[in-house]
This record gives structure tokens, sequence and C-alpha cells, in this order.
């Protein structure tokens, strides 16, 4: 794989050019109406205050090109009077009025430039055509797998169930760290990591990389993911003592950043990464009833599934996703539900969103334990990443597409084993597939 520095690097931050936000003001300019019609699905947009700001600032740019020709010029007539001892005073007083309307302009050009780019920051990305409009509640099931169960053979729900067994401590989890927090145990410490192994096992065998990212990273890597800056700053754990950098929610934050500023060679695509964190997440105010055990924590272990894809070959990548995520859940024999998303309830980065959800009996509900989406350039944009392809004059770089799936979040997972699988007689079973990672083949 040849990987080269980008000549639009982020290190000139501050003066980042238009590129480097998810839409391209160009095509804004072209087909306003096309793209607030997209965007409608998402948000009720209309780009008119933001076009007149873009015309305004492009003939401040006109006018102070004008302005610095007329210099140029000047300056070399200045510089072959002087030489041929002639008088430049009133030139030369002249060129300084230029300069000063000059940093006038370029000011002003800045300013509106500034102000462009901060409403094209927190656009979110357009949809895919067959994305329906809306929140959740237009979300499409696409497909269910399994057989529901109503109930546990004992009514007891996962929390009693794990408090029961001894392998998940909620109080002392409190005790330490605060609400939003656990403590497996055991059993219960081994099932987490038996998971974990089995996930990455299922990826590597399908080809993807494993990767051990850091859990702290800078917050250009939030905005590269298109996490920041308009949405879910308040999920973020931010180190107090370094403001620029945060604890990653996800490991598609720093995956979505990996290759920040590279041109890739097209025969090095596809880049398939898998990653296992902690995800740390704020979740401020999110806590219900319906929430309890480790259904919603603010640190929760996660593998994600990332890759790096030619256009052309983002929709069949996302299908791969979407089926290697499901594919898991499957062998740890749960029902579950697979939605496509609304473009209002999809992160903003992603023009197309699939979830796996899982039914957890106790909670007569379906909860989501992987969310694959393809970005397509959205975060590429961000991150100025480009894929080189041909040769000689035929020769060009393009945006990669990205796309992500969890694969899986286990804290979800782990209350539809304990209901899933429990017998009459309190123990539960484990799913023969997972049974080579655990040592055992029950709990209880």
């Amino acid at each position: 794989m040849v990987i080269e520095k980008s000549g639009l690097a982020h290190a000139a931050a501050g003066r980042a050019t238009f590129a480097t936000h998810m839409l391209d003001l160009a095509r804004i300019r072209s087909e306003p109406e096309v793209v607030a019609a997209a965007l409608s699905k998402r948000v009720e947009l209309d780009f008119a205050a933001l076009l007149q700001s873009d015309t305004e600032r492009r003939q401040l740019v006109t006018r102070a090109d004008a302005l610095k020709a007329e210099r140029n010029v000047a300056s070399r007539a200045i510089a072959e009077a002087k030489a041929s001892g002639g008088d430049a005073t009133a030139a030369i007083a002249q060129m300084r009025e230029v300069a000063e309307q000059i940093k006038e302009l370029d000011r002003q050009a800045g300013d509106l430039e500034q102000r462009i780019r901060s409403e094209l920051e927190v656009l979110p990305n357009l949809p895919d055509d067959d994305v329906p409009a809306g929140g959740k509640e237009a979300n499409q099931v696409v497909r269910e797998w399994g057989s529901k169960r109503d109930a546990t053979p004992s009514g007891e729900d996962h929390v009693a169930i794990a408090q029961r067994l001894g392998i998940i401590d909620y109080e002392r989890g409190v005790k330490l760290s605060g609400s939003g927090f656990w403590v497996y145990r055991g059993k219960g410490a081994q099932l987490e990591l038996a998971l974990i192994n089995f996930f990455t096992d299922r990826h590597q065998r399908a080809g993807y990389e494993l990767l051990l990212v850091p859990h702290i990273v800078g917050r250009q890597c939030a905005y590269n993911a298109g996490q920041l800056p308009k949405f879910g700053d308040d999920d973020l754990y931010t180190l107090s003592d370094d403001a620029a950098s945060i604890l990653i929610p996800t490991a598609e934050t720093a995956l979505a950043a990996l290759h920040r500023d590279e041109v890739l060679d097209a025969d090095s695509l596809p880049l398939k990464y898998c990653a296992f964190t902690p995800c740390y997440r704020r979740e401020a105010g999110s806590y219900r009833s319906h929430d309890r055990g480790t259904v919603r924590g603010h640190q929760f272990h996660k593998v994600e599934l990332f890759q790096y894809v030619a256009a052309p070959t983002s929709a069949a990548a996302l299908d791969e996703l979407v089926a290697a995520a499901e594919g898991l859940v499957q062998e740890l024999e749960l029902h579950h539900r697979v939605s496509l998303l609304a473009a209002g309830d999809a992160s903003p980065a992603a023009a197309k969103t699939f979830d796996i959800e899982v039914w957890i009996p106790s909670m007569n509900s379906y909860e989501e334990v992987s969310s694959a989406s393809n970005t397509r350039d959205f975060q590429a944009r961000r991150s100025q990443t480009r894929v080189r392809s041909g040769t000689g004059k035929q020769k060009r770089t393009d945006y990669v597409h990205t796309l992500n799936a969890s694969g899986l979040a286990t804290s979800r997972l782990v209350p539809a084993l304990l209901e899933t699988h429990l017998h009459e007689d309190g123990s539960v079973r484990i799913p023969e597939a997972l049974r080579p990672f655990t040592g055992f083949d029950r709990i209880g």
C-alpha cells in the first residue's frame, strides 16, 4: 500500500479549505434545491443566506486579487524608478493605501469564510434516496430472525439473574464510579471477554485487520468522524487538563482519522479494520428505569468494524457489514430484527444506516447492538483521505468512502443472553459457538 501525505493537509488548521467539509460548497452553489430537498429528510434548510455570504466572499476575493495584481505592477515600476534615480514618493504612498485596502478586503473575506465554514460544519450528510424521511417513528423493519421469547421461566429480568448468579455487581460499580457503571465478576467477566474474543476471531477470519487504538484522541478525530461540532459534544468526556483531547466514544472516532491527510493507492482498497475498545459516553439525562443494568452506561465494550473503499463499492460494503454483525447475533442464537433507519434517526455522518436489534423479553423491546452505516465521502472530506487511480494523463484522486458497524457492542447482548438462554433450573446456557471462548457451557 502506497501512502502519501495529502497536499490538503490539516496542518494549516484554522484556514482549512471548504473541501474539508462534508458537503462540497460548489455543489450547493450549483444545485441548492437538490441538496436542500435531500436534507429535508432530516431538517428544513434554506441556503439563501449561505449563498449570499459565498457570493460576497468571492467578490471580495476578486477585488483583493485585482488590487494585489495592481500592487505587483506598481512595485516593479517603483523599483525601476528608484533604480533610475526618479522620485517614487507618490507611488509609494498610493501603494500603502492599496495595501490597507487589500488588508481590509482580506479581513472581510476571512470573516465571511469563517461564517460559511461554521454553517457548513453543522450540516448533516445527504441521505441516500431510499432512506425514509422523518425520525425514529419512520424506521422500517427489513427482516426478523428467530423466535421471540415472551418472558423468562422464573419471571426474572437480566438484573435479577445477574445478581443471583453473582456475575455482575451493580452496587459496587456505582460505589466506584457513580450511576451508569458496573463490575463484571467471575463467570460474568469471563463471558464478557469471551464475547470480545469471539467477535475479533470471526472478523479476522473474514479478512479484517485487528487494531488496538488509543483511548485518548484529539478532538480533531471526533470532527473527522462527524461527531463534532454540532452533535455529541455533551456526550464526550474531555480531559480536564487537556481540552483538546477526549476519551473515545467509539473506536470509529479513531478509525475514521487513521488515514487522515493521506492519498491511498486504488490497489490497496478495500482497507478493513476491526478494533476492540471500551467506549466512554456521558449520555447526560438519558437514564430511565427502562435502561437498567448494563443496557445503558457511561463505559461499555465494543468491537468496531471499519472499511475504506472506492466509491462504486460502498453500497455492497454496507451489505457486507450488516451481514457480519447479523451473523454474530445469529451465532449467539438471539432473536433480532434488522431495521433501516429514517434519516432523522441516523447519525449526522450517515448516508444510510441499518440497526441490528436484539429482543430483551423483560423490557418487551428490541435494543440496538449494532449500527452499520455508509458515510460515503462525508468523513473522507473532513479527514482529507483520498485514493489515487489511473496512470499518466488519466491519473486522478478522489475521496474514499468510509463505512462502520458495531461488531458487536456487549452491554445489551449480555441482558439478551441471560434472559433468552435462562433455563428452568436457573442456569444460563452458553450458545455453542461461544463455548470455545468461555470454556464452560452454562453459568449456574
